[in-house]
């Protein structure tokens, strides 16, 4: 009764189920790596959010790639905001998801060098060609602190790094970029402004990174395994199904039982 498993329709279901168990095995190991990732990712921001902030050329240098396991430490610098080469970074959302520009100012050190002051996030302008209204940075020399973050590329980030922008508009945060624009040695990477606060609140403070926040990749993970056990048990289900319908066909068609009465199923008239 099982030469049926034999046909090409349940040789092709058997084919699918066979490939459909090591797919969704290996999706479920794709969410749990994820998943892994997310948690190491938690660990190292908290871990750097809480290290003892150190001046900026400690950490990085013109040219310099700002490493994974140096993100978000805590730095200082000193030095004077170099306005006139200040440019917004376009497309960027503030911490209630309001579409505006991050203020990017390159703050001049003691020795001529330049590192890039994310100050924050401001309200685009009305239309995409105007640079928006900005308030000033300090003027002066100033001690600024923050947190060391890598330079923006659109492999890491999804941005297309436009051309033919607005002048002083920019896509990406990029050192390399700056550092043409400026004329000066820019510093790798850049600083995300914690100190000092702006008068009126304005730009606004990018918050700290998210790192307490798992996701939901575990429970994908798990949904996927649940998924391939499920596989194997409706592949059998659908066979006994099968084997089920096909005897009750066979017993339908034996030869020798009785044909019904057709007279037997009439209901005698009532007096």
């Amino acid at each position: 009764m099982y030469r049926f498993l034999l046909s090409r329709q349940w040789v092709i279901l058997t084919l699918v189920a066979l490939v459909l168990i090591p797919t969704m095995i290996e999706l479920g190991f794709w969410q749990f790596h994820r998943h892994e990732n997310r948690v190491a990712q938690n660990t190292l921001i908290a871990d750097n959010l809480k290290a003892k902030p150190v001046p900026v050329e400690e950490l990085t240098s013109p040219g310099h790639t700002v490493p994974r396991g140096d993100y978000w430490r805590p730095i200082t610098a000193t030095g004077t905001f170099d306005t006139a080469h200040e440019v917004v970074v376009r497309r960027r959302t503030s911490s209630d998801e309001r579409v505006g520009v991050h203020v990017l100012t390159p703050l001049v050190l003691r020795d001529g060098k330049v590192v890039l002051v994310n100050r924050g996030w401001v309200p685009a302008a009305a239309d995409q060609h105007s640079y928006p209204p900005v308030p000033p940075a300090p003027k002066g020399e100033v001690t600024v602190s923050g947190r060391l973050k890598a330079d923006e590329t659109t492999g890491a980030s999804g941005i297309k790094d436009l051309k033919g922008l607005p002048d002083r508009q920019v896509m990406l945060i990029s050192s390399h970029q700056q550092a043409q624009l400026i004329g000066r040695e820019v510093l790798g990477g850049y600083l995300e402004l914690t100190a000092p606060e702006p008068a009126g609140d304005t730009p606004e403070m990018i918050p700290e990174p998210d790192h307490d926040s798992i996701g939901p990749h575990m429970a994908y993970a798990v949904q996927w395994w649940l998924f391939v056990a499920g596989v194997p048990v409706g592949w059998v289900i659908l066979v006994r199904r099968e084997k089920r319908d096909r005897e009750a066909g066979t017993a339908s068609d034996v030869p020798g039982l009785p044909e019904p009465d057709p007279a037997a199923a009439q209901v005698a008239p009532s007096r």
